[in-house]
């Protein structure tokens, strides 16, 4: 399924990233068990070996390079889907603990049974982010939250800025069309501020990665409903 170990690990030199080879056999292992799974519950548009190796598993990993993440860190991963970038990051930093929200259960089903597989160890959460951003369980608990997701940063901020802690980091993965200034406003609201931008290239597709500090605690009054994000944009 993925392209063999040498060529893995020239790859990720190439973005200043070295690979074990026991990261290379979890990532061979996830590889297999995620396209198999895709089968019967939709995981991902992304089948091809040499693909998932670059557009989830690097992509994931380029966190570690272009981010300030600190020994122990606690992560939670806002709509994680299929474990990006969360389930790559922890095998690369086996220090951070990781907690795992989606709103399919089905895809909770699946990070169970793939974290079973790669021995290691997550937390699960099957549920809205703007429930469980209200939760004083989950609430400003977090030292880093992370989303890949393809909403809007106005949106995804509100998603996920309540889970940090005050000097946590929300870490954004998005593609390069966006303009985030859009969004100043809205991170501005709940106690946030811009720290820095990465646009980068994987393998000549553009990206870019939106670090946002928080300064401040979220009012408690965020996160509203889905409806009035999306509706009503901050």
């Amino acid at each position: 399924m993925l392209p063999d170990y040498q060529y893995s690990k020239n790859l990720f030199e190439k973005y200043n990233l070295g690979l074990s080879e026991d990261v290379y056999n979890k990532f061979a292992v996830y590889a297999d068990f995620l396209v198999e799974y895709n089968q019967n519950v939709n995981l991902t548009a992304i089948t091809d070996g040499n693909q998932i190796l670059i557009k989830h598993f690097l992509d994931s990993v380029l966190i570690e390079k272009y981010c300030s993440i600190p020994q122990n860190a606690s992560l939670i991963d806002v709509g994680t889907g299929a474990g990006f970038p969360s389930v790559p990051l922890k095998l690369f930093r086996p220090d951070i603990k990781i907690t795992l929200l989606d709103s399919l259960n089905k895809r909770i089903t699946f990070l169970k049974l793939l974290c079973e597989k790669l021995d290691i160890q997550a937390d699960f959460i099957h549920g809205r982010a703007e429930d469980f951003g209200r939760n004083p369980d989950f609430r400003e608990k977090f030292d880093v939250s992370c989303a890949r997701a393809v909403a809007n940063l106005s949106a995804l901020s509100e998603f996920c800025l309540p889970f940090v802690r005050k000097d946590g980091l929300f870490i954004s993965m998005k593609g390069f069309s966006e303009n985030i200034d859009n969004a100043r406003n809205s991170v501005k609201i709940l106690g946030g501020a811009f720290e820095r931008n990465i646009d980068y290239s994987l393998e000549n597709d553009s990206r870019r990665i939106v670090v946002i500090r928080k300064i401040s605690h979220t009012l408690t009054k965020f996160p509203r409903n889905s409806g009035q994000i999306k509706k009503n944009p901050l």
